[in-house]
């Protein structure tokens, strides 16, 4: 099985991610890149988790499923449910009720975001009211390849 891989335009492994892909800014979705998908790959799902949270370790902040394969993911994902510019992807329960919510740490708060890319052998049968424990549940034993990025980001 190959390697998957995957980079942001929007932030580097490990730096900062700029104001606009936060809560305290556009709150967009920033991009993904995907390299190396498994060729019998038939979905996407993306979780992004606030790795620095003091009170609820990785504390969710989106989840969507049910993206079509494909090696960019765009940014600024919209709000709702179900994304139809994604093919009908789902998008759950978090801090971001059916949508992306971005990173809105305490001011002067530093906190890490990890974005988990998993690519899965099937399409997971959830609705949007599912969430991050339910999509784990689901992709048991479907899971052909993960990968993450993390970023930091510090309110002024």
């Amino acid at each position: 099985m190959k390697l998957l891989t995957v980079k942001s335009n929007a932030f580097a492994e490990g730096g900062l991610i700029p104001i606009r892909y936060t809560a305290r800014g556009e709150d967009l979705s920033p991009d993904f890149e995907l390299a190396g998908i498994a060729e019998n790959a038939k979905s996407i799902a993306i979780t992004c988790d606030d790795a620095s949270h003091p009170l609820f370790p990785n504390y969710n902040h989106w989840v969507i499923w049910n993206i079509p394969v494909q090696e960019l993911i765009p940014e600024g994902i919209p709000r709702g449910a179900t994304v139809d510019r994604l093919g009908g992807a789902i998008q759950g329960l978090a801090y971001g009720r059916n949508r992306y919510k971005g990173p809105k740490p305490p001011l002067k708060a530093l906190h890490t975001y990890v974005f988990t890319v998993y690519v899965l052998d099937c399409k997971i049968d959830l609705g949007a009211n599912s969430r991050k424990c339910d999509l784990l549940n689901q992709m048991e034993g479907h899971i052909l390849q993960q990968a993450s990025i993390a970023g930091k980001f510090k309110s002024r």
